[in-house]
């Protein structure tokens, strides 16, 4: 029988602890993703430094190279962590991590983040790692809070954070040896899209179906079947195969057809219902540009001409990975810290500037009259909606739970 803490756990009423009277180590999810949207508009800044030459840092270790980095391994390793963190007491009836143990792994994050601004200094074996140390960590973390709550089912999720981590040892060990990423680069890719494969087929037409049932709508998201496991080992075929080949025409074949398997998997989440609530919308369009990044790689594979591979791979970084990110991000904050989880202008505003970013990032490439326009665009729209989040949704996760 579960323990009456533990229960409590579960049931989102725990019980006072040492450290929770600071609100913003209470829960994960609210020093990440507070540090996760204050980041994402710091490194956005830093590299248009960067590119405008008004700054120079990471010179050592490529502008491009830190730039892909600190947004797959600075950005959304964050956004995991405050997800997971906030997520698995619920799925373990365990603790949250909290108090002191969070502020240390946000730290050990943060470590990471300037050890990469510092690369130049220290050098890039030392920055290597010690931003190495946070994934690493995080996934011992993870693993001995599933192990300890006996929730094998989850055991999938922690594989592709332990993915993640080691695709950060790739990544680094690349640019040590060959002075810029590869595998490294695609693997961290492959396995955040997979993560958002795994957690947003359950969220997304979860929260759908709940919604449109108190709508008393007569038509309901398709529950998880076999067809679900069937679109999601296409797509992960279709990424090994992106990862270890990335320019075979086979693998562009295999894209394809995963684009086409994810977005009939999409279309029976009954997003068409829910144009008229924000806040659940939102989750469809992110979640639209995963088999949109699947169709533009496959392009950049037969037309690299026409689609560029670096443009290709935006539909899945500032597009399925941005959106969805701050669609958690809005929507877990609501939710746990007692709001209505409802629009608002504001989070109209945030959702509005991600799409117009990732919209225009993936478009940059097929205007080049207009590209460095286009990229300007992107990088107000990234910052306006990060920003936003930071003002608006900040005070949020700095105060204590609404009663």
């Amino acid at each position: 029988m579960m323990s009456e803490k533990a229960t409590a756990a579960r049931r989102g009423g725990i019980p006072r602890l040492r450290g929770e009277a600071i609100a913003l180590l209470s829960y994960g999810f609210r020093t990440f993703f507070l540090g996760a949207a204050v980041w994402a508009c710091a490194a956005m800044a830093l590299w248009i430094g960067l590119l405008s030459g008004t700054w120079i840092f990471a010179s050592s270790y490529g502008a491009i190279a830190w730039h892909a980095h600190e947004f797959l391994f600075g950005y959304v390793s964050a956004v995991m962590t405050g997800f997971l963190l906030t997520a698995i007491p619920n799925w373990t009836g365990r603790f949250p991590l909290q108090g002191t143990p969070l502020l240390a792994l946000f730290l050990l994050w943060l470590a990471g983040r300037v050890a990469m601004l510092l690369t130049d200094r220290i050098g890039i074996e030392a920055a290597a790692a010690i931003d190495c140390v946070y994934l690493l960590t995080l996934t011992a973390v993870i693993v001995r809070e599933i192990v300890a709550g006996k929730n094998w089912r989850n055991l999938r999720v922690t594989i592709l954070v332990g993915l993640v981590a080691f695709a950060n040892i790739v990544f680094q060990t690349e640019v040590l040896l060959r002075g810029a990423p590869d595998y490294g680069l695609r693997l961290g890719c492959a396995a955040i899209v997979a993560l958002i494969m795994v957690v947003g087929g359950r969220i997304v037409p979860s929260f759908t179906n709940n919604w449109l049932a108190r709508q008393q709508s007569d038509k309901l998201p398709i529950p998880l079947s076999r067809f679900d496991i069937i679109t999601i080992a296409i797509a992960a075929a279709a990424l090994v195969s992106w990862i270890v080949a990335p320019d075979w025409r086979g693998t562009a074949v295999l894209l394809a057809v995963a684009a086409i398997a994810q977005a009939a998997r999409l279309g029976r989440w009954a997003g068409e219902r829910t144009w008229h609530e924000p806040i659940l919308l939102i989750l469809h369009l992110g979640y639209a540009f995963v088999p949109l990044g699947f169709l533009t790689l496959a392009l950049s594979i037969l037309w690299p001409e026409v689609m560029p591979p670096s443009g290709a791979l935006h539909a899945w970084t500032t597009g399925a990975m941005g959106t969805m990110t701050l669609a958690v991000m809005t929507r877990a904050t609501l939710g746990h810290t007692g709001r209505d989880v409802m629009s608002t202008p504001a989070t109209t505003v945030i959702y509005v500037a991600i799409l117009a970013a990732a919209l225009a990032r993936v478009a940059a490439p097929l205007l080049p009259g207009i590209y460095y326009a286009t990229l300007i665009v992107a990088a107000l729209g990234w910052i306006i909606a990060f920003g936003t989040f930071v003002i608006v949704y900040g005070p949020m996760l700095l105060r204590p739970k609404a009663q």
